[in-house]
């Protein structure tokens, strides 16, 4: 079945979102600093505070989306705003907290995303009652994220991306698939859990220092830090509509056609 005009249009926002992120711009237009300078700034102990804060945060939400995440179906419009609601909260803590905060605030924050990319997916038509599913909407905080110098996936589009990850959910749910949630939940040392937080951790390390940098702007406080929250949740919010989208068009119009749409957009 061909694409329609209104799905070509959807492809086409769907991919300035995946192709264009746009987090650190939007907080430096908040803080009037480039979010880069801010960055170069932390000294290396700051560095490792959030590399580790990322990567707890990371376990926790695996944990959610294998435990929590339900596969009812929602064809009404997602709660965004009740979940940007609490984010904004905590992010306004976090503000007060300073760098101290984040290993606080960070799991929260991303449970609490979680579930809102998991409405997300399930207005598009994902089906939830699969662990692939539940960890697909783990990966979009690999999508939402810029690449760093040392990303094996830097300075490629969202497909090649997605299939870098492609392989890492499906050995991961394969191994959950054999071993039953609560077993694989109790052995996230397991590889095909370690790889797929590592590939995904990877990426979403460098829009967690973009956060962190900029809550700790001097006399910021916890104005700045929901500020900096809500950018932060409307950010994946953002891609999670988008990712989504296009696995939805991909179901209707199957994968090649919507790929050869996506790259005339």
């Amino acid at each position: 079945m061909p694409l329609t005009a209104a799905d070509v249009a959807e492809l086409a926002r769907a991919k300035h979102v995946l192709e264009n992120p746009g987090l650190a711009v939007r907080i430096t237009d908040l803080v009037g600093t480039p979010v880069e300078a801010l960055v170069k700034r932390l000294p290396d102990p700051a560095r490792r505070a959030i590399a580790d804060a990322t990567r707890k945060a990371l376990g926790i939400s695996l944990d959610a989306a294998l435990r929590t995440l339900d596969g009812r179906s929602s064809p009404s419009a997602p709660s965004d705003w009740l979940h940007r609601g609490i984010v904004i909260a905590t992010g306004a803590a976090g503000g007060l907290a300073g760098l101290a905060g984040l290993a606080v605030e960070l799991p929260v924050s991303l449970t609490v995303m979680l579930r809102s990319i998991a409405d997300h997916a399930r207005t598009q038509g994902e089906d939830l009652s699969t662990v692939a599913a539940r960890l697909e909407c783990l990966t979009v905080f690999a999508y939402g994220s810029p690449s760093s110098s040392g990303d094996d996936a830097a300075d490629i589009g969202y497909f090649a991306v997605r299939a870098t990850l492609a392989r890492a959910v499906s050995q991961a749910a394969e191994f959950v698939a054999e071993r039953g949630v609560a077993e694989a939940v109790g052995q996230k040392g397991a590889p095909a859990l370690v790889q797929l937080l590592a590939r995904i951790g990877q990426r979403l390390g460098v829009t967690v220092a973009d956060k962190a940098a900029a809550q700790l702007v001097p006399l910021l406080g916890a104005a700045g830090g929901a500020a900096i929250n809500t950018l932060f949740i409307r950010h994946y919010q953002d891609t999670a509509r988008a990712h989504f989208t296009v696995r939805r068009l991909e179901r209707v119009h199957g994968a090649d056609a919507v790929r050869g749409e996506y790259e005339r957009a």
